[in-house]
This record gives C-alpha cells, structure tokens and sequence, in this order.
C-alpha cells in the first residue's frame, strides 16, 4: 500500500480540511447527520472556545499517498485533572476511512501527544468532555443521533479494542413513546402518585424557564448542575464563560415550556433542559462543505419551523440539588416534561445520556417507562 503520513494541523486550511472530512466517511451512511461547518469551526477555534482557557489540544491528518484518510485529536484538560485528581489525556474527533493501519497510526499519534504532555493514561473519544459530545456508539446501529449525541461506523469499536483500549464506562440512552390515556400522559401510576405527593406538600413550585432573565436564570442552573453532577464519573465543572457559551448555543433553539426549573422557597432546587431534536431538519437540510450555509439555514428554517419535521425531543439535562433528591423532584420533572412535550406535538423522547452506574437515575427512568435503545462506550488506555 502507499506510505501513510500522520501531519498535525497548521493552519486554518488545514483545520477546515479536518472539519470536513467527515463527509469522505459517511458519504454513503443515510443515518449520519452532518454537522453546520461554521460551528465546528468556531468550537475548534483556540480564540473563541472558553475550553483552550485550561486545556492544551493538538489535531492532526493521516494520508496516505496525498489521500485524506483520517482525522484526530488529542488534548489535554487541566480542570478535569485538577478536579478528579489525576492526569489522563483525551482523544477525540477520531474519524477514518476503512483502513486499519491508519485507524492504529492515528490513535498511536494521539496517544504519543498525550504522553509528551505528561498524561499517564487517554480517554475517549470525547470532543471535548463530559460536557460535551463524548462516547462511541456500540449499540444501536441503524437509526439516526439525536441532537449532540455522536454517531460513528460499527468498525471503530474494533480499532479502539484492537489498539488497547479498554472499557471505561458505558453510557445509555434511552426512548420512550409519548401518548395520552384518559386525559393525562401515559407515565405508571406510580409517577403520577409521586408528583402528586410532591405538589401537595406545598413547599414546591415548578415553571418554565423566565427567557427574558436569561442570565439570572443561567447562573441558577449553572448552580445546579455543578453541584448535582459533581460525583459523577468523568464530571468537570463548567467554567463561567464554558457555561455560558454553551447557553447561548442553545438559545437559539430552546423552547421555554420545555426548561423546567424547580423551586423551594424560592430557591432553584432542581431543573430539567430538553432540546428539539434538530438533528432530523439538520439531515434533510444536509449542509454541504462549500454550499453557502445561509441556504443551509433556510433549508433548515423551512424544514423545522414549516414542515414540522422534529419528531423527537431529547432530554438533555436534568438536576436536583444533593439535599433534596429522594423527595420525588425527579418524576415531578419528568412527568411535567413529558406533558409538556406532547402538549407541543411531540411523540417521542431520548433520555441521555445517562452513566450505567447511576442507579438512582436509571431506576427513574426505567419507572417511566425509559427503554434503553442506544449505548455508548467511553474507552481508556495506559499509556506506559
């Protein structure tokens, strides 16, 4: 075969080519969504991504004989290894054709960063963190991600593993139909006894998210989360611009009726974020590299806001402060959300994603009825 080359990006040329390789892998795959070339663009983009305030990244190709056939990264997280005590790298943006000696090249490039940066083990593939886009698909083929969750070909599990890598954790996601008996949504009587009891304790109080004081209601859910996710595996605060970058990524397309914030006293105590799954619009819009994107926006405009073609709401985030969990708060949400969903048309949901070992939420999910559909696995290796 060719020689195969393995060149860090350089330039914004070079990064542009990194971004839109993808394309190349999933040219035939109707299942993947490609993503807007601008955004990807701007996340990578040292100056204007808060994530490069406490981490180190390098990208890199892989070509053989002058032929693109593969992308990575790997980076380092500061915050992450100063919060879990430890020092691992992280790859990420792992993308190849059917080659398996460019697969093993790539991932042996990204792990020779890692260990020059001090890194004594690698995580992934994650882009950038639990925060953000994170796990391989192992389960759950056939069927397209919903929004911000990744989507790669069956064969990379066979590369990682064929490379070292190992489990670390599994992530699950989960679906549930929507539909109304008597009146009321579907949910076991169960859930519905339980949020009950909750509304008739009196001490709580549900609404929507208040859009118009969007910065005090982010600092509160910023709050929350932080503290609530805090002991889960793999967990790296948000910084205050990462937090509120990520929010006004999302503004755009959040709808308030579907933000719940949970009060006690006053005080937010817990909150639940569910996103329209623009991922199905996205796909028939199918941005191309190259096609001017304000088409691609309109395409998009036309098939999410006219045609209606958003079938599927992920929830994206959900939280109760340590001190008031067990006290039901989690299925008044849930219940409140899934009201909330089909009241706007809605007939599907994606719980993700997840941990395979936090119990306590999957046994809720399972409650309502969740089913997991989808896994997601994060891989680890020593690096000696």
């Amino acid at each position: 075969m060719p020689a195969l080359e393995i060149v860090p990006v350089e330039d914004r040329a070079g990064l542009r080519t990194f971004v839109t390789f993808p394309w190349q892998v999933y040219r035939d795959d109707p299942s993947w969504v490609p993503p807007l070339v601008s955004e990807r663009l701007a996340f990578l983009d040292r100056e204007r991504n808060p994530f490069f305030e406490h981490a180190r990244a390098q990208f890199f190709l892989a070509r053989r004989d002058g032929r693109l056939v593969g992308t990575i990264g790997a980076f380092t997280n500061d915050l992450y290894n100063e919060f879990q005590g430890t020092r691992t790298g992280f790859f990420g943006f792992f993308e190849v054709m059917d080659d398996p000696e460019a697969a093993a090249a790539l991932l042996s490039t990204a792990e020779a960063w890692a260990r020059g940066d001090g890194d004594v083990s690698i995580l992934g593939p994650a882009q950038f963190s639990t925060n953000d886009e994170i796990g391989l698909l192992v389960d759950g083929f056939g069927d397209s991600p919903r929004v911000l969750m990744t989507y790669n070909p069956r064969r990379y599990q066979r590369y990682l593993e064929s490379a070292g890598y190992e489990k670390a954790m599994d992530l699950w996601a989960y679906s549930m139909g929507l539909h109304l008996v008597d009146g009321s949504v579907a949910l076991p009587p169960k859930v519905h006894r339980v949020a009950t009891k909750v509304r008739e304790r009196g001490r709580i109080r549900i609404r929507h998210v208040d859009m118009k004081r969007f910065d005090e209601e982010v600092e509160a859910i910023k709050a929350i989360y932080n503290r609530s996710w805090a002991r889960n595996w793999g967990f790296v605060p948000m910084t205050d611009r990462e937090f509120l970058g990520l929010a006004t990524r999302l503004k755009a397309i959040v709808d308030p009726e579907l933000v719940l914030i949970v009060e006690a006293e006053g005080e937010a105590v817990g909150f639940a974020l569910s996103l329209p799954d623009l991922n199905g619009p996205l796909r028939l819009a199918y941005p191309r590299p190259g096609a001017p994107e304000f088409l691609t926006m309109l395409r998009l405009a036309w098939h999410w806001k006219i045609r209606r073609s958003v079938g599927w709401l992920r929830v994206f985030a959900l939280g109760v402060l340590p001190e008031y969990r067990g006290q039901g708060l989690d299925a008044l949400l849930y219940l409140e959300t899934a009201t909330a969903a089909l009241r706007k048309g809605y007939r599907s949901i994606e719980m993700s994603w997840i941990l395979e070992t936090n119990d306590p939420m999957n046994s809720a999910v399972r409650l309502c009825g969740g089913e997991v559909y989808k896994t997601y696995r994060v891989y680890r290796k020593a690096l000696r």
